[in-house]
């Protein structure tokens, strides 16, 4: 009983603590009242209009992307060296050089 007595918090301690904790909780009530009251937020109309954007975009990034490697291969076909030498001659940087790939 000794041991627990004097292993536990005396009252001014637990009165600090009490008070740590109340002004914790304030600061976390203000900042959440910051995040409700924020006027920031995305409407569902503006997040659908972003994602078809972005559907948009990614679709015609496949079609650019498909032409592109069809109007190489076409050449390809008629030229001598490797298609490493010939988009090294030309300049061409692919999507693979970069590790980019479309997103899903």
């Amino acid at each position: 009983e000794l041991k627990d007595l004097n292993s536990s918090m005396t009252t001014p301690e637990m009165a600090r603590e009490i008070e740590e904790l109340r002004k914790d909780c304030a600061s976390y009530t203000e900042k959440l009242e910051r995040i409700k009251s924020a006027t920031n937020h995305v409407t569902p109309e503006e997040k659908e209009k972003v994602c078809s954007e972005q559907k948009l975009y990614c679709k015609e990034w496949r079609r650019r992307k498909r032409m592109a490697t069809e109007l190489l291969e076409a050449i390809l076909e008629g030229y001598p060296k490797s298609k490493k030498q010939f988009f090294e001659e030309v300049g061409i940087e692919t999507d693979e050089d970069h590790n980019v790939t479309l997103p899903a």
